[in-house]
């Protein structure tokens, strides 16, 4: 009896391949078996909709069925027609279902799955924290951490004397077996051998077959010139040891720079705010200031310098990561009021005041003024 596949699916003549799919993924979760054991009503349907799944998915037979309709697929209707000999095979028809399905309920459609692997060692993190001088030149830091290292007594192999692991008598060697359940075949990791397709049958006595036992590593570690808060420095295969002779995970170093008390970092540039005297900003001077580097910088101030100017020494920041390149160093004047006046000092700076032209001497006070007063005007 013809089958109309479009109407098995529930999608028109005209659907694309995702409607399709989208379709058939929908109904083979509804009927599968695992969901209604003991339904033969569903376990039809579900036939019924991989027979028209499989037909419909392939552009070929999709083309030859909707000419010829399903008895090109029937009997050999078609055979000496096109090349599609022979009835339905429902094993032939299943693979739409192993190629969706798989990752709806887990693969449980008899396809081989990789063996596991033995099971590597994790990551570990380690935090270490630097002065700003040691960010700038670099330096060796000593790491100690407990952690899983290689058991010395097997060579990580589990086996008391380094003996090679048997082959696993329950699954033979394959790291997993298989239960059939009507016509769908399950496929599950080997209890006995973890997945790994061996057993051991002398375990190390000293760490109980896992191939590692806790220990304390002792590594010295070397920080690049120019590391800032937040960089990582990754040492493979430094962290915790694998099972059974799985390779090692990794040792993440994080380094984290202290505040400095006269420094600023803001990428590579340094910053520094140094205090100039008032008669100094005035009337102009040199001041000296020293880098991370031990050099002293000297700066020409201009008179009449405020609060805020900034002076920028090109080279004389932080060095950048494995680069030769160094950031700039930049300078910020903070120009100091005097304080604890003598009386002759004030008396200089009262004759300075009479003879002050507010205009000309303090232009910004003179203009800020006149602002507020036109505001208020």
């Amino acid at each position: 009896m013809a089958k109309d596949y479009y109407a098995i699916l529930g999608v028109n003549r005209g659907a694309s391949q995702d409607e399709i799919k989208k379709a058939y993924r929908k109904l083979a979760v509804q009927y599968h078996p695992d969901k209604n054991p003991g339904n033969k009503q569903a376990e039809e349907k579900f036939k019924e909709i991989n027979e028209a799944y499989d037909v419909l998915k392939d552009e070929q037979k999709r083309a030859a069925y909707d000419r010829y309709g399903s008895d090109a697929f029937q009997g050999g209707g078609f055979g000496g027609q096109g090349g599609f000999s022979g009835g339905f095979d429902f094993t032939s028809g299943f693979s739409g279902f192993s190629d969706i399905f798989e990752d709806i309920v887990g693969g449980f459609t008899g396809a081989r799955q990789a063996r596991p692997q033995a099971q590597p060692g994790s990551d570990i993190r380690y935090d270490v924290t630097i002065s700003l001088e040691e960010a700038f030149r670099g330096k060796k830091a000593n790491v100690r951490f407990t952690t899983f290292v290689k058991c010395n007594a097997c060579g990580g192999s589990g086996s008391e004397g380094n003996k090679k692991p048997a082959v696993c008598p329950t699954c033979r060697g394959m790291g997993s077996v298989r239960h059939n359940q009507g016509f769908i075949t399950i496929e599950r990791t080997c209890a006995t051998c973890g997945g790994t397709g061996s057993v051991l049958s002398d375990p190390c006595k000293k760490c109980t077959g896992s191939g590692r036992v806790k220990g304390e590593k002792n590594l010295e570690v070397t920080i690049p010139a120019g590391v800032a808060t937040g960089n990582r420095i990754r040492l493979a295969g430094e962290g915790e040891a694998g099972f059974k002779g799985a390779e090692n995970g990794d040792l993440y170093i994080f380094v984290n720079v202290m505040p400095h008390k006269i420094f600023t970092r803001r990428d590579n540039d340094l910053y520094c705010k140094v205090p100039i005297s008032m008669v100094k900003a005035s009337l102009g001077s040199e001041i000296e200031v020293p880098d991370l580097a031990g050099n002293i910088c000297k700066i020409k101030v201009p008179h009449g310098t405020q609060s805020g100017a900034q002076f920028r020494l090109k080279g004389n920041g932080m060095p950048f990561v494995n680069s030769s390149r160094r950031g700039d160093l930049i300078v910020e004047a903070m120009v100091e009021t005097p304080v604890s006046l003598t009386k002759r000092q004030k008396e200089l700076l009262e004759e300075f005041a009479k003879e002050e032209d507010e205009k000309t001497n303090n232009p910004q006070s003179f203009e800020f003024f006149k602002k507020l007063k036109d505001l208020f005007s």
